[in-house]
């Protein structure tokens, strides 16, 4: 899944380093983005419809996690190590490395410990993986991890098909997870996929989406990344749906993610940077999705 976010933002040097594709693994869809960006932060010249966007925009980088975890074809380990090692160099800030998830559930990410000990760790660049659950949080911190990320879904169906429990099973796997990471001063980050539709389900209500939201806000995930899964959003109802969390979690700490099934992303990226926040994080992901 490749995502937009707006969180917990922090700033990047400058938006043409911090989203200038790598020459290696460029795309169009990053280019149009990269358009749009330039043009939200030229303020001078920036037309009506782009105005009350935020000052800043920190990009999370999902690409070797979440751009290769369902590639059919395994990808040699030294392969991955040398693609994240690459994305270090562009300027990115914080690219999520891995998932320590059980290699029969995700066989791509059967190598997490060699990849997480085999990158290169750059000054200036945070590196978290994803942990369903404690067996894989230990796991994690063994092979070096200080920052984490947990997965959840704002539909029941879609968190029993994908994550194998109830949204109420996966809060309390969560919570042991969050809580362990916060005795060991290891930040957390949180997703709620289907936050705009469900393969399933359907539409989701902003209200189901929130509710999921709150949780994880509330047991101590620093930011909530709130994922478009199948690309189905639409301006309208991110901003419907971002309007609902925001009346229970501070803007400052909130993400998008953003698929391009339907050709909407960046329509609802430049939704999510209109809303009225000072700050803005980008997720992107340099392989395996196109948004």
């Amino acid at each position: 899944m490749v995502p937009v976010s707006t969180s917990v933002w922090e700033r990047a040097a400058t938006p043409a380093l911090a989203l200038k594709p790598d020459n290696s693994v460029s795309s169009t869809i990053d280019l149009a983005l990269f358009q749009l960006l330039t043009q939200c932060w030229s303020s001078e010249q920036e037309s009506s419809q782009l105005s009350g966007l935020p000052e800043y925009v920190k990009i999370v980088e999902v690409g070797p996690r979440d751009g290769l975890q369902n590639e059919k074809v395994i990808v040699p380990t030294d392969i991955k190590i040398e693609f994240i090692n690459q994305l270090s160099q562009t300027g990115l800030s914080v690219i999520e490395v891995t998932s320590f998830v059980s290699s029969r559930w995700v066989p791509q990410m059967a190598d997490h410990t060699e990849v997480m000990k085999g990158i290169r760790q750059y000054p200036g660049v945070r590196y978290p993986v994803l942990t369903p659950n404690l067996q894989g949080f230990h796991h994690a911190v063994a092979a070096g991890a200080t920052e984490i990320s947990v997965f959840g879904a704002a539909s029941e169906s879609f968190s029993k098909k994908n994550i194998n429990c109830s949204i109420e099973e996966s809060m309390e796997k969560f919570e042991e997870v969050v809580k362990s990471a916060r005795h060991m001063n290891i930040p957390t980050r949180g997703y709620v996929s289907c936050a705009l539709g469900c393969p399933y389900e359907g539409s989701i209500t902003p209200q189901k989406v929130t509710e999921v939201s709150k949780r994880l806000y509330g047991m101590g995930c620093y930011e909530i990344s709130l994922g478009d899964t199948t690309g189905v959003g639409t301006p309208g109802s991110m901003k419907r749906m971002l309007e609902s969390v925001m009346k229970e979690i501070p803007p400052s700490a909130l993400a998008v993610h953003c698929h391009d099934t339907y050709g909407q992303a960046l329509a609802n990226i430049l939704t999510a940077l209109q809303k009225n926040y000072e700050e803005r994080t980008l997720t992107l992901s340099k392989g395996g999705l196109v948004f």
